[in-house]
């Protein structure tokens, strides 16, 4: 199998570096539709689909956009008396110029999300019901570290200077905090009830928790690990992303279906109703959006950052939209 350093020498021969755009491009992984698309944040379009990903659900693009990976919430039976980490789940490499995955890579448990280091060489990915975080090489494609973090890891930050990876293990109400050139767990930091997704402060001095089984988003606080404000936000909440300029959360509620938009300094509230079951969503960094997607129906709903209002809708091509990754 071709290392993925020589695919990307034969991508850059063929087609050349990925060219810039007036705005962001979102990836979007569909779940139950096995495939992956990618929309124009300008014109809210889907431009390009990418099939044959079984069931991806996290999604992460290298830094220089030239790859996604996605992970897969498929896995098959390991059989009775194989040892523990026997691969049973794959992430799949997809290329998007060439619009097609070019290799998979064999992985122990299905994969809840996914993110990637700064220099674009390890993929992060949690496996809830491993109590680990796998690290594989895109180098060499293979795993290379399973990180003992947790019961049923969930979500991982990369620190912007690229030193640190943060994991919330929504089983025991912690957050991993993972030195990344040791690959070792360095501290554990208390998270509130059941944390999962998780976005940094523009400070990266606060990460913000969702925690659904509270209804929370809890704000704790780096440098002692402690909890340190919550926000109401209602049954269920799940998706969570954060503001161009770091003012404003932005957080679901599936259960009560509806959308909270948060004043990070004042704690103040603003709420739209989206119906059926609003899931996952993303800011889109320089288009003034939230993408929101829903667990009920294949629709992504566009939100102006600024008015708070719905500007429209994408119909996706089946399947329901998850961790999406924006390349700019």
């Amino acid at each position: 199998m071709k290392t993925l350093l020589t695919l990307l020498t034969g991508a850059a021969l063929l087609g050349g570096a990925l060219t810039a755009s007036a705005a962001p491009t979102v990836y979007i992984p569909l779940g139950s539709g096995n495939k992956v698309i990618a929309v124009d944040a300008a014109t809210d379009q889907i431009t390009a689909t990418y099939p044959d990903v079984e069931n991806p659900h996290g999604l992460v693009a290298t830094p220089d956009g030239e790859y996604l990976i996605a992970g897969s919430l498929k896995e098959t039976p390991v059989p009775a008396g194989a040892p523990h980490d026997t691969p049973n789940s794959k992430l799949a490499v997809i290329h998007p110029i060439h619009g097609h995955v070019m290799l998979t890579v064999p992985v122990t448990g299905w994969t809840h999300h996914e993110t990637v280091t700064r220099d674009g060489r390890y993929v992060i990915s949690t496996h809830p019901t491993r109590g680990y975080v796998s690290v594989v090489d895109l180098v060499g494609n293979k795993v290379v570290r399973m990180v003992a973090t947790g019961p049923a890891p969930n979500y991982t930050l990369m620190s912007h200077d690229g030193k640190r990876a943060f994991v919330s293990n929504s089983g025991n109400g912690t957050i991993s905090e993972v030195d990344v050139a040791t690959w070792t767990v360095v501290r554990t930091l208390e998270a509130g009830a059941g944390p999962e997704h998780l976005v940094f402060s523009k400070d990266e001095r606060t990460i913000y928790v969702a925690n659904p089984r509270a209804g929370v988003v809890t704000a704790v606080d780096v440098a002692s690990g402690k909890p340190a404000r919550t926000f109401p936000v209602g049954k269920d909440a799940h998706g969570l992303d954060i503001s161009d300029d770091g003012s404003t959360l932005y957080a679901t509620a599936r259960g009560d279906e509806k959308l909270v938009a948060i004043d990070t300094a004042s704690g103040e509230t603003r709420t739209l109703r989206l119906s059926p079951a609003p899931y996952h969503l993303n800011t889109i960094h320089g288009a003034g959006k939230v993408y929101v997607s829903s667990a009920k129906a294949p629709t992504i709903w566009v939100i102006d950052q600024k008015t708070f209002t719905l500007k429209g809708t994408i119909q996706l091509p089946g399947g329901e939209g998850h961790q999406m990754a924006i390349v700019q």
